[in-house]
């Protein structure tokens, strides 16, 4: 590091702006909250930054502040209002296969938010239980329980068959009354 502390901040964040910001959507399940969250971590290192400077594990300490900078912003009462007119445009997916993306994503989007977190935590941003722990403000036992619970929901959910956009499966149920009725698509 250099003896400049504002050099310091913008060479850290730069460099490590993108995994923050695939981190943040990941625990928040919306890429515009996330950008929010994203920029509050920002401000907040910003405002801190000796402290963080001077941290053991400097990315640790981030990892904290950006999951509590998520958790604060599920508590505000206006992230639970969406209005919008439109879906929200997304970024242009990589290599791998934005089906399966989307079924991954959906299916994080599904669990709760403690769950999502320890799964983020530990398989996105590859840390330790005991690392989690600490990220996450609890035990490692609660890491473990709550892991292995969004795991079980995750298998789940990913098991079973998506219905391909436009619903063009080859039967669809429909119940009316006490009758269960099969169509079949042309």
């Amino acid at each position: 590091m250099s003896t400049d502390p504002q050099q310091d901040y913008v060479e850290y964040l730069s460099t490590r702006w993108p995994y923050l910001r695939r981190t943040a959507f990941l625990l928040c399940g919306d890429v515009h909250r996330a950008e929010d969250v994203l920029q509050d971590t920002a401000i907040r290192l910003y405002l801190k930054w000796d402290q963080v400077r001077a941290a053991d594990n400097m990315n640790a300490y981030v990892h904290r502040v950006l999951v509590n900078m998520c958790v604060r912003q599920y508590r505000l009462a206006w992230s639970r209002v969406l209005v919008t007119h439109r879906t929200p445009e997304r970024e242009a997916p990589s290599a791998d296969s934005v089906e399966e993306r989307d079924r991954v994503t959906r299916a994080l989007a599904a669990l709760g938010r403690r769950q999502r977190m320890a799964v983020v935590l530990r398989y996105f941003c590859d840390l330790s239980v005991s690392e989690a722990a600490v990220v996450l403000n609890c035990s490692e036992g609660t890491v473990k329980s709550q892991t292995a619970r969004a795991l079980a929901t995750l298998r789940g959910l990913l098991a079973e068959p998506s219905i391909p956009p436009g619903g063009a499966s080859a039967q669809s149920v429909v119940k009316k009354g006490e009758f269960t009725h099969v169509r079949q698509h042309a």
